[in-house]
This record gives C-alpha cells, structure tokens and sequence, in this order.
C-alpha cells in the first residue's frame, strides 16, 4: 500500500490538479467572505484575493512545491485575464453617456491619483531607505502587473519585485476600499470606482464589480488610463524624484 508522501507526490506531478486546488480554495475563500457580510471589519481582512493568496502561499511551502511548476499548472487562468480585461469593455459602453459628461473632472482626478500613487510610493520608500532599484520598482505598483514589469524593466528596477508590490497594492486597496469609502462618507458608484482603479488596478476593478456595475465600469476606465499615463510619465517623475533626492 502507497504511503500519504507517495499518494501526494503522484497527484502534485499533475498539473491540472493544482488548478482544481486553486478554484477550489477561491470557492472556500469567497463563502467565507460572504458568510462574513454582515460583519464589515471582519469581511474587509476574508476578501477572498487576500486568504486565497494567503492559503495557496501555505500551501507551496508547506508541500515545497516550487511556484513555477504551481503556475504551469494554473496557467489556463493566466491566459483568461486578457478576455477579462477586454470584457470590461461591455460596462464602459453601457455607461458611455455618463464617462462624456464627466470626461474632465475624471481627468484631473486621474492626473492627481496617478501622481500621488507614485510619489507616496517613492517617499515611503525613501523613509524606510530601499535602494535606488527598489525606489524604481514600487514607483508603478498602481497599475496592473504586466505594465509595472515592464515599466520596471525599462527603468531599471528589479521585475519580480515589482510584481510583488503591484499584486500587495491590489489586495491593500481592494481590503480597506469598503472601511475607507465608509469613514470618509464617498457614496458615489463613480468616485468609488475610479478611486478603486487608480489605487489598486485589477484586483481593485474586481472589488469594484462586485459594489455594482457602474462602479466597476469606471474602475476599469480608470484602471485603464492610469497604465498609459504612468507609462508616459513614470520616467519624468522618477528623473524628478533623484535629481531632488
């Protein structure tokens, strides 16, 4: 008879089996967030990006499996994100009367979200004394991973690291998004949104979808002009920053 070491090694060499592990633990993560709903504070920390992220981490190194053979496994979901992010498209258009008639107060407020995305970055960084590379790679956490690599990659900061801190930015806004749209009284679907967009990128929009409609549509407008503004300006700031500091 096999042993549970033996069993386990047979079932991680398939890859499908760590995809069906990571629908399945979402699945557990989002009803614990639902379950929670009635409790703000608590449902705010069980967001299910934030404990999925958590659980699977555990999971990893608990059986030391090393995560580029996990995402060869899960490498179908990595391809959907393109359609999902095309398919943002669908309420934007619903919500096109409304995007026109706000199209400048939704500028300047991208404009200002954008630059104080970056330079807050760059000045708790520069509190906590990171490198000049770590300054590069944290300065575009606000837009979506594969912008901020690529954008890191260029200016020379380290890819990987950038990664890290776009991925814990997205979970960080989609977390205190609810308690700080409640503390400071914003009940617009829009502000909320765009807000969500700006500061927390991808996994941001989905919180924002799950508000409503109306507020994921903006999240994803904003998510979406904020990778092409940084990617124009980001160079400009970070010259700024070290020809001051």
């Amino acid at each position: 008879m096999s042993s549970w070491p033996q069993i386990w090694q047979q079932l991680s060499a398939i890859p499908a089996i760590w995809l069906a592990l990571t629908f399945a633990v979402f699945a557990v993560c989002d009803a614990l967030h639902r379950w929670a709903s009635p409790y703000p504070v608590p449902q705010a920390i069980l967001h299910p990006v934030l404990t999925s992220v958590v659980l699977l981490i555990a999971v990893l190194s608990i059986t030391g499996v090393p995560y580029a053979y996990y995402f060869a496994g899960v490498y179908p979901i990595h391809l959907l994100l393109g359609p999902a992010t095309v398919a943002l498209a669908i309420p934007l258009y619903a919500n096109l009367q409304r995007i026109r008639e706000l199209i400048w107060p939704l500028l300047i407020a991208l404009l200002i979200g954008s630059l104080v995305g970056m330079l807050s970055a760059l000045l708790l960084g520069q509190l906590l004394g990171l490198s000049v590379q770590s300054l590069i790679s944290v300065a575009p956490k606000s837009v979506t991973t594969p912008i901020a690599m690529a954008l890191a990659q260029h200016a020379g900061g380290n890819v990987s690291l950038a990664a890290g801190f776009v991925i814990l930015t997205g979970i960080c806004g989609a977390v205190l998004a609810a308690p700080l749209f409640r503390l400071l009284r914003i009940d617009s679907e829009i502000a909320q949104g765009f807000a969500l967009g700006i500061a927390a990128h991808g996994v941001g929009t989905s919180r924002a979808l799950q508000m409503s409609e109306t507020t994921g549509a903006f999240a994803g407008l904003a998510m979406g002009l904020n990778g092409v503004l940084t990617s124009l300006i980001l160079s400009l700031v970070l010259s700024a920053w070290f020809y001051i500091f």
